[in-house]
């Protein structure tokens, strides 16, 4: 149960433990222990409030009670409450345990603060509070001996992927009964309201909540070998500017180096999964990018080595973003890798690697609303400079010789406790039928899977739970000690073909103990299937659980969509499923790749939300989130609270619309008068960037769809100016709704002249369209696209003559014209659709495009339809994320539309009824409201023409019913409360 706030000051101090205030991927454990009086009578008030930076999983008496905190800037933490009466234990020693997982990097979710852990437990009462415990130099703290931080970025949106030796993991650490005497005293690091948490805020969502889903099935089994060496390095960390702290992205030149060393003569093989990889040294061969086989994400090349030492170096130039390289090694004799340096040091067993850093030469940070022409152009220069350079270079003694920066790479950044290149880095694979031995793992059976053992092998299976998932994996198993299990989460499969995540280290490893045991991880994903590798197994492993906890919004499942076409109701379905999984402590882009909160997606997320769920307090706690972003830029951050400074003009502007659509859905004046300055300063530096001619004319990430259409980072593009001009009369609209209407007459008049000056720049009489922009230097566009004539419909920027021109493309689009290419940008084009009446147009579209992702067995929306990509080099490989919310365009359209239900007032106390048949003969289905209740409608249709509607609705809310007068007509009214 969330609790509202705390009311009282904090009496605990925040706490932390080690040598360093913001380690590397550092797991820690705290503890506290206390009496709890008998005569104690209010216990069942007891609440525990609880924050840390980054993230904790809290225990009382060896209960998890719950996890967070919920995403935020640093000035300003959320802090949670828990009621745990029910938990304590009168008269005995109680513990409280919690696991603080600090990043020690700053990723598109979090900013890099501190490691610290703030709680008390109090006793609440109506003469005061007692406090039981609190944070403190009484706390003891050890770190997780069990996880490994050496270990890879999951991703440049995420932090670190993960490895666990359960031969290190105390199991029972959370309970009263575990010894913690060999534990260190916590240290006070300062009071509440220290820097860098100046301000503790109460949550302001729900928690998430924790279902446990099960595998529907064992899919494949196969018997395989990997490539003897895999190891991945990070180059972000490594190149990267020394203090710099931030997740921008970086382009450098520096190159990476090792020796492989052969016993005998042998074929080798390397593979590369390397962002920006230039030339390779193998030995005394140099090759370019052409001479390897495959195309990124994988590179491969060949070589016959004799016995000895080969030098092995590739340069590598970025962009980078936090991804790691990953590299793999073959050869038919045993192969080994040392560094080039290793004589020279002296280190402990685990402390190097065997890789050696060259550079960084040259570099710099690119942020994307600063195009950086002059720094791009000269890092081009330094790059051919280095790589003719490095390209020459055979030994260590020649490096240094250049006078670059040779320095060796720490185990820290580059190890081979990698479990992502194995997964695809295989020198065998061959497949075997399911036994049903193994199957029983999906077949919540109290009897375990056996994996079966391969001689000289590794055992692969793939579990399959039946739709993509969001949340936490556990597993529970028994297994010889020293067993390395691999666990890694893929979205999407067909036949043999498997799509591997690259960009996304999607593993956990797990390395068993003696006998039983069972795990729990913290670290969210997605997936819809686990592949899970048994390496190094001698006998049997037990499998007797795994299930993924799912956690997401709490949103109640309240919207429903069916109708006469099966597959438009399916298609509901999954949007409604990927919105669900999208929804998490804010919105988010996907479960698996990001897990961002992509301020522009969040729009469009909102409105299926208020559809499929009625969740309100999500939405208003992301729209608050975006100003956070204003010590970054004034122009506000295209996803937060990230250390990625990133601008998308439109996602500002959309999240002014969203803005507006929150205030009257909800009908909340007061939530319109204090966003209202937000939205008005970012306006009001939107503004400073009109050029003479009142147009748009910026440097930036000027996106609006993933298609060819002409938006450069520089010039005048048109859909950007058609928005603004949008927002102008949407923060209008908001003034009004505010109370205050004085003060939108600017805004108003700013969008007038802007109309004006699209209209007599922007548009082509020749095309009888609006081109897509205005070069610098004033060349004109020779693109036209439908998303810019969509944009301009919506945004009312046309006069009457060519808007008819612009609505009748929306069915004929005209030749040359470049068509909608995406599932966001549907999203667009359906409300152009059906503010023009082509409902049928919108359901045949849905059915073509939506119907083929059914068609390939999706259970989610993907982030882009995959016939529209099939120039990739896997025709298998239709997108990147299966579970995209951006996509999710049915989920509001069908309800809105075809159901017909749409708010007439603020607040919904009024309610259209409008259905639109289509080519359909019945639907029904159910919307949630902002407040109390839900409308629920059903109707039929025949030859052409609604015939019955069935409407029911709270008897508060009055019904605009509009509909044909042949129509039997039924309302039935509930109570409220």
């Amino acid at each position: 149960m969330a609790i509202p706030a705390k009311n009282t000051p904090w009496q605990g101090s925040w706490i932390w433990g080690g040598s360093e205030e913001s380690p590397r991927n550092e797991w820690r454990w705290f503890r506290t222990s206390f009496s709890c009086p008998l005569d104690l009578e209010a216990l069942a008030k007891a609440v525990l409030w609880i924050t840390a930076d980054s993230r904790y999983e809290l225990y009382v008496n060896g209960t998890r009670v719950g996890r967070g905190p919920v995403r935020y800037f640093s000035t300003d933490i959320f802090y949670d409450g828990y009621e745990v009466g029910h938990l304590l234990r009168r008269g005995e020693v109680n513990t409280i345990a919690v696991q603080v997982m600090h990043y020690g990097v700053s990723t598109f979710t979090y900013l890099r603060g501190r490691g610290g852990l703030l709680a008390q437990l109090d006793i609440l009462s109506e003469d005061g509070e007692i406090t039981l415990a609190k944070t403190g130099a009484d706390w003891l703290t050890s770190l997780h001996e069990g996880q490994d931080p050496a270990m890879a970025r999951m991703s440049c949106q995420l932090a670190y992927s993960e490895r666990i030796d359960g031969r290190k993991l105390a199991e029972d650490w959370t309970s009263s009964d575990y010894s913690d005497k060999h534990w260190q005293q916590a240290e006070v690091i300062g009071q509440a309201g220290m820097e860098p948490w100046v301000r503790l805020h109460p949550r302001d969502i729900p928690y998430l909540t924790e279902e446990p889903v099960l595998p529907a099935r064992v899919i494949s089994l196969n018997r395989v070998v990997p490539y003897r060496l895999t190891a991945f390095i990070d180059a972000y960390a490594l190149m990267k500017a020394p203090g710099e702290e931030n997740a921008n992205h970086i382009r450098f030149c520096g190159a990476f180096m090792t020796t492989l060393r052969l016993k005998e003569a042998s074929d080798v093989k390397v593979m590369f999964h390397v962002g920006g990889l230039g030339m390779v040294r193998l030995g005394e061969q140099v090759y370019s990018a052409e001479d390897m086989e495959g195309e990124a994400p994988l590179a491969t090349l060949r070589a016959h080595l004799p016995a000895g030492e080969h030098v092995l170096l590739y340069t590598v130039f970025g962009p980078e973003h936090g991804h790691s390289n990953r590299i793999g090694i073959d050869a038919d004799q045993e192969i080994e890798w040392v560094s080039p340096l290793e004589a020279e040091f002296v280190h402990a067993e685990g402390t190097m690697s065997p890789f050696v850093r060259i550079g960084p030469s040259y570099t710099y940070t690119c942020i994307d609303y600063v195009v950086q022409y002059d720094k791009f152009a000269a890092w081009k220069a330094a790059k051919t400079e280095f790589e003719d350079r490095i390209a020459s270079i055979a030994t260590i003694e020649e490096l240094r010789a250049t006078a670059y920066p040779v320095e060796p790479v720490p185990h820290s950044h580059a190890n081979g406790e990698d479990a992502f290149m194995p997964q695809f880095a295989k020198r065998e694979s061959d497949a075997y039928a399911v036994p049903a031995s193994l199957q029983r793992i999906a077949a919540a059976s109290s009897d375990p899977g056996i994996v079966p053992v391969f001689n000289n092998a590794d055992t692969e299976f793939m579990l399959d739970f039946g739709k993509e998932w969001s949340g936490y994996l556990e597993f529970e198993l028994e297994a010889e000690a020293g067993v390395t299990i691999d666990w890694y989460g893929i979205e999407y499969r067909k036949d043999t073909y498997i799509q591997h995540t690259f960009g996304l280290d999607n593993t956990l490893r797990y390395v068993t103990r003696q006998g039983f045991q069972r795990y729990s991880s913290p670290v969210r994903r997605g997936l819809r299937y686990l592949i899970v590798t048994v390496r190094g197994a001698t006998s049997p492993v037990r499998i007797r659980g795994v299930r993924i906890i799912q956690s997401n919004y709490p949103a109640p499942e309240i919207g429903s969509f069916q109708c006469s076409d099966d597959r438009l109701g399916r298609i509901w379905d999954i949007a409604k499923h990927t919105t669900k999984l999208c929804m998490e402590d804010t919105f988010v882009d996907c479960p698996a790749y990001e897990q961002t909160f992509w301020v522009g997606d969040s729009r469009n997320e909102a409105l299926v939300n208020y559809y499929a769920f009625g969740g309100t307090d999500i939405v208003e706690r992301c729209l608050r989130l975006v100003p956070g972003s204003a010590f970054q830029t004034p122009l506000y951050g295209d996803q937060v609270p990230s250390a990625w400074t990133s601008v998308i003009p439109n996602w500002t502007f959309f999240w002014i619309v969203a803005c507006r659509e929150y205030a009257e859905h909800t009908g909340n004046r007061e939530f319109a008068a204090e966003i209202l300055p937000s939205v008005l300063f970012t306006l009001d530096h939107y503004l400073k960037l009109l050029n003479a001619d009142d147009l748009l004319d910026m440097k930036g990430w000027n996106l609006l769809d993933w298609a060819p259409i002409d938006q450069p980072d520089d010039g005048i593009v048109t859909h950007q100016n058609v928005m603004l001009k949008k927002v102008l009369e949407d923060a209008a609209a908001i003034v009004a709704f505010a109370g205050v209407p004085e003060q939108g007459t600017k805004y108003t008049e700013r969008a007038a002249r802007m109309k004006a000056a699209i209209n007599q720049h922007l548009w082509s009489e020749e095309r009888g369209a609006y081109l897509d922009c205005i070069h610098p230097g004033g060349r004109r566009s020779t693109i036209f696209s439908m998303q810019t004539q969509v944009m301009a419909l919506l945004a009312d920027v046309a006069d009457e003559e060519r808007q008819v021109l612009l609505k009748e493309y929306l069915t004929a689009t005209p030749e040359g014209f470049v068509p909608v290419g995406s599932p966001f940008m549907s999203f667009f084009y359906y409300e152009a659709l059906m503010a023009n009446g082509n409902l049928q147009w919108m359901l045949d579209d849905m059915r073509t495009n939506y119907g083929f992702m059914l068609d390939n067995d999706a259970t989610t929306c993907w982030e882009m339809y995959g016939h529209t990509t099939m120039n990739r080099a896997n025709e298998n490989d239709l997108t990147r994320s299966h579970c995209h919310a951006w996509s999710a365009a049915p989920g509001y359209f069908l309800g809105a539309y075809v159901l017909g239900v749409r708010s007439a007032t603020p607040g919904w106390t009024k309610v259209i009824i409008e259905p639109q048949i289509g080519d359909l003969s019945w639907a029904k289905g159910t919307v949630p409201l902002p407040q109390d209740g839900c409308v629920e409608v059903s109707w039929k249709a025949g030859n052409g023409s609604l015939t019955e509607l069935t409407v029911t609705a709270p008897e508060l809310i009055e019904l605009d019913i509009r509909v044909p007068a042949a129509c039997a007509v039924t309302i039935r009214r509930v109570k409220t409360l």
